[in-house]
């Protein structure tokens, strides 16, 4: 079973097989945590991106992560979905990208790997709801992965990710 842990901070400087960024369709660099990846990572990011995209909302797809320190050796991007209300399918689209980006990790080897909160930037997926899917989407995925790091960039989303993993504990 994968171990899940919160912190807040820059998931660039993780000490982690793989970062997941949230990415866009082009998966050529963004704003929010894919726009501080794509700095820390380098222009070949870019490169790499365009040379896989598009990639589909709920999907997942991985590069190398190029200038990140090690251990980090991969990206994973994945693409949320765009907040419309929640009768479109949001929440499904979001659960499948934490699903999808643990498999490409599976697949790549990786054993540690730490999440952003996916969606809740400028995509606008409500951040109580959004980490309620995050917590319980990983523990209910069959992974090889032994440790998630669920990254905060912000005070308010370590709160909201650290109480649903203790909400969820003993279910």
């Amino acid at each position: 079973m994968v171990s899940i842990e919160v912190a807040r901070g820059d998931i660039t400087r993780e000490d982690v097989d793989a970062i997941v960024t949230a990415a866009n369709e082009s998966l050529m660099g963004g704003g929010g945590v894919d726009g501080a990846v794509h700095r820390a990572a380098g222009p070949r990011l870019a490169e790499a991106g365009a040379a896989i995209g598009p990639c589909p909302p709920g999907e997942a797809m991985a590069t190398p992560a190029f200038d990140l320190t090690p251990p980090i050796r991969h990206v994973i991007h994945t693409v949320g979905p765009a907040w419309e209300g929640g009768g479109h399918g949001e929440a499904e689209v979001l659960a499948s990208c934490y699903r999808r980006s643990l498999r490409v990790a599976d697949d790549l080897g990786a054993r540690t790997v730490a999440f952003p909160a996916i969606a809740t930037g400028v995509y606008g997926f409500p951040p109580v709801e959004a980490a309620r899917i995050a917590v319980t989407t990983i523990r209910a995925t069959a992974t090889d992965v032994t440790l998630v790091r669920l990254v905060a960039f912000d005070e308010d989303t370590e709160a909201l990710l650290t109480a649903e993993l203790a909400r969820t504990a003993d279910a």
